[in-house]
């Protein structure tokens, strides 16, 4: 399979990343972004185990409707060192 930009496929080896669409391609790996959201880097001597995939199946996680990651900021409590207490004789 010849790799150019624009390309949908899927990697044999990872079925769970789902479809993914070829967004640059050099001499020695093609940059593919998949469903699952996570834009892989695939050497090209792997080229191998990338299959042509229907252009349909193929859906950006820019355009799928999974809910936003929210981060919690959570406020940390400083340790306070503890104070001799001097008594008067």
């Amino acid at each position: 399979m010849i790799i150019k930009r624009g390309n949908v496929v899927s990697h044999a080896g990872a079925i769970e990343w789902g479809v993914g669409k070829v967004v640059e391609v050099t001499d020695l790996k093609a940059t593919i972004q998949f469903s699952d959201g996570i834009i892989r880097k695939i050497a090209s001597s792997h080229y191998t185990i990338l299959h042509p995939a229907d252009a349909a199946s193929f859906v950006s996680p820019a355009d799928s409707v999974a809910a936003p990651k929210v981060r919690v900021a959570v406020k940390r409590v400083k340790k306070v060192k503890p104070v001799e207490v001097l008594q008067a004789a």
